[in-house]
């Protein structure tokens, strides 16, 4: 029989387990430069007697567009009871505002000392969980099923570890669990499609004072697309009958001198939808919108600017149902805590994206993380010190209805 923590009303470590988040949060490491949190993690797997032939760092670095100091770290198990594989997953990037982040605890919140730097609990304190978990076993000799622990890189930057992770050293698990997010006892069981999209805009440079009318301004073949997606509502919130969306003009770049007729201009924007059809028609418009915008603007001499257009699926969306295993398994895990269990559909992606894309359904819990992404951020302790208590619960056979 598995040993359920929950079920024998086992004590984690409370002290222990916010001393190893409040470490990790304080370890720099933005997307692209993990090699530290990678260090960190194997060096207490391997001081807790996980074997060094079950822990390795795959290639997922080498794959990603961007690609950076490491791959992700994974580590598979065999268990000392039968039972379907688990994994248990959380990403260990950070977002650079965390970068030399202090943190420092006040009552029932951890908060970074440095105001112009946020804490990191995206995802340090999933993480956390995750090692948290391993930790406890090996330390209190309990038993489980087959594990696997992934720690992927490169969240923040459209999900790369997920996406590059090498499949086979996952040990094809049947039941995924990734943390990540605020509510610990609510199950996001669904997220959004994502297309990164890049438009270059090459105008006609001239002399803005003496010969303006030989120039095309690619800003101005940007105001007038941007004009039009805003008039048509195609920008912000996409709603079109029964179809929702969303899209966004994120950065704008282009121009050196006032004098100067602007030549070029680059854009990255994003376009949204849990429904792939529409998200593509999203996609769809707002090239329609930059394509029409410079074929209106000419010069003296009718000449006009042009465009390159490209759009990326950063990841697709996804929806389980909710009464597939891992669902119902999270579910009873959180319920087991005598905490009510709602499920979730999120607008962001979550690396449970891709790894539901490669076969892998995941169910995504949250681990105490508010105001991520600024220099307000805090982490709930007691939130996280439940999602610990379910993440042991699932480690360890637990949550089975």
């Amino acid at each position: 029989m598995a040993t359920n923590p929950l079920k024998k009303k086992f004590s984690i470590d409370e002290k222990t387990a916010v001393k190893l988040v409040t470490e990790m949060m304080a370890i720099p490491g933005k997307s692209c430069q993990e090699a530290k949190v990678v260090a960190f993690i194997q060096k207490k797997l391997k001081s807790a007697g996980v074997p060094s032939s079950a822990i390795k760092v795959d290639s997922a670095h080498k794959k990603s567009p961007y690609g950076g100091e490491t791959g992700s770290l994974i580590v598979k198990l065999a268990g000392t009871e039968k039972g379907p594989r688990r994994l248990l997953m959380a990403h260990i990037d950070t977002v650079p505002l965390c970068v030399g982040c202090q943190p420092v605890r006040k009552g029932n919140l951890i908060s970074s000392k440095d105001p112009k730097t946020a804490l990191g609990g995206d995802d340090r304190a999933g993480a956390s969980v995750v090692l948290n978990t391993i930790l406890e076993i090996k330390k209190h000799k309990l038993n489980h099923p087959p594990l696997t622990l992934f720690w992927p890189v490169q969240e923040e930057i459209g999900l790369c570890g997920a996406r590059y992770v090498s499949k086979g050293l996952l040990g094809n698990p049947k039941l995924c669990f990734n943390w990540d997010g605020s509510d610990p006892y609510s199950a996001t069981i669904g997220a959004t499609g994502d297309y990164a999209i890049d438009i270059q805009i090459e105008g006609i440079a001239s002399h803005a004072g003496a010969f303006p009318e030989q120039g095309v301004s690619a800003i101005s073949i940007a105001s007038l697309a941007i004009a039009d997606l805003v008039e048509n509502g195609w920008h912000g919130l996409v709603v079109k009958g029964n179809n929702v969306g969303s899209s966004n003009i994120g950065v704008i770049s282009g121009g050196d001198a006032t004098n100067v007729v602007t030549p070029h201009v680059s854009l990255k924007a994003e376009a949204r939808s849990h429904d792939p059809k529409f998200r593509k028609k999203i996609v769809t418009e707002i090239r329609k919108a930059f394509t029409q915008a410079a074929k209106k603007l000419k010069n003296h001499k009718g000449k006009t600017g042009k465009i390159a257009f490209v759009a990326d699926l950063k990841y697709e969306s996804f929806c389980l149902d909710p009464h597939c295993d891992a669902v119902k398994v999270a579910q009873a895990a959180v319920k087991s805590l005598g905490r009510k269990s709602q499920t979730h559909i999120a607008n962001g992606g979550l690396d449970a994206n891709w790894m539901t894309a490669h076969g892998f359904p995941t169910v995504t819990l949250g681990c105490g993380q508010a105001e991520i992404h600024t220099v307000k951020e805090v982490l709930h302790i007691d939130k996280f010190l439940d999602a610990r208590r379910i993440g042991l619960s699932l480690a360890t056979g637990g949550g089975t209805p």
